[in-house]
């Protein structure tokens, strides 16, 4: 059975976050962090190079693939901020109307500015797809 390739490193979050380059992506990713440590009550933890995540959940595929990922996340990339919203987004609907300015992938909320959303509309998102994940996946 094939391994996921990003997994959970003891890197330090702080070193990470310390080499962004961009102040202000650097700041929103500090932000969010935060934000994502208060709602979560779990520490930062790297997931491969990139990625920060908070908490964490085991999944199995009906193939028989399984594996342990976070139950949200950021990463502060250099053409937008990503927040790892997991579940996706068709259930917040409501929520992504009153976010502000933003895109999204699959599971990937990407935002330019913080500054462009409503923090509190964010915190909501993040505090409902973390409690989706946990009662999905018994987390």
């Amino acid at each position: 059975m094939s391994t996921l390739k990003t997994q959970r490193t003891d890197a330090s979050v702080e070193d990470y976050l310390a080499g962004v380059t961009s102040d202000r992506r650097r700041r929103d990713a500090t932000t969010v962090l935060e934000m994502m440590r208060r709602l979560t009550g779990e520490e930062p933890k790297m997931w491969g190079s990139s990625l920060v995540g908070f908490g964490s959940y085991r999944y199995r595929y009906k193939s028989g693939k399984e594996g342990e990922w976070f139950l949200t996340g950021l990463s502060p990339r250099k053409q937008a901020l990503t927040i790892y919203i997991m579940p996706g987004f068709s259930e917040f609907d409501r929520l992504m109307q009153r976010l502000g300015k933003f895109t999204t992938g699959r599971s990937c909320l990407y935002i330019k500015k913080l500054e462009d959303i409503d923090t509190g509309v964010l915190e909501t998102l993040i505090e409902r797809s973390v409690a989706m994940m946990k009662a999905r996946y018994e987390a």
